[in-house]
């Protein structure tokens, strides 16, 4: 079912896509003064999770420490695609409660491997109302890669809601991955395997 390669998920998981928590003291360090310091930091504390602590650390302080600044809600909501308008209010209830708990059970086992990466962010544009940042990602005994950060602004804090990885769309990619798994077996199934790999 999924098919993003290794690579553009450990540049979304260094950045932090985790679970809504409650903020923590380093969760303050995350800059909000402009895009590139927001996404700057906002990797920069993602590495140093990567580098402290035991496996169940990383993935305790991935929920504490960078949950508010994705916008899972929005990422949501991009993921299911059509199927949004055609499912009960009790099924997308299910769903947005699987879905964190789905993105941090399939990818933080994959981390370690991003703990010596760099990120260092390029250039920084406005787009309508998001804003697009650009990195180079650069990893020990890997080639360098683009990766593009969209950011959206949440009252006076920025949030992601989006990254485009060697130019792998992985919003796109995963709804695509769900778009097939509820033809073949249902939007129920779904929330469950997403429930499975979450716990």
């Amino acid at each position: 079912m999924l098919r993003i390669s290794k690579l553009a998920l450990g540049a979304m998981l260094t950045a932090g896509i985790a679970s809504p928590a409650i903020v923590t003291p380093v969760e303050a360090a995350i800059s909000q003064a402009n895009p590139s310091a927001f996404v700057e930091t906002l990797a920069s504390d993602g590495l140093t999770v990567l580098r402290s602590g035991s496996e169940a650390q990383r993935r305790s302080q991935f929920r504490s420490l960078l949950g508010q600044h994705f916008a899972v809600d929005t990422i949501g909501d991009q993921l299911l695609g059509r199927w949004r308008n055609q499912i009960t209010p009790a099924q997308y209830s299910a769903y947005r409660r699987a879905l964190p708990g789905f993105i941090l059970g399939t990818y933080a086992d994959r981390l370690s491997s991003y703990s010596r990466a760099n990120v260092e962010v390029i250039n920084a544009r406005q787009q309508g109302s998001s804003y697009l940042v650009q990195t180079r990602i650069t990893n020990p005994g890997s080639r360098p890669v683009s990766a593009i950060w969209y950011l959206t602004r949440s009252g006076s804090r920025y949030q992601v809601y989006n990254m485009r990885v060697a130019n792998i769309n992985l919003t796109l990619n995963q709804r695509q991955d769900f778009d097939a798994y509820i033809q073949r077996r249902g939007f129920d199934q779904l929330v469950a395997f997403m429930e499975a790999r979450g716990a």
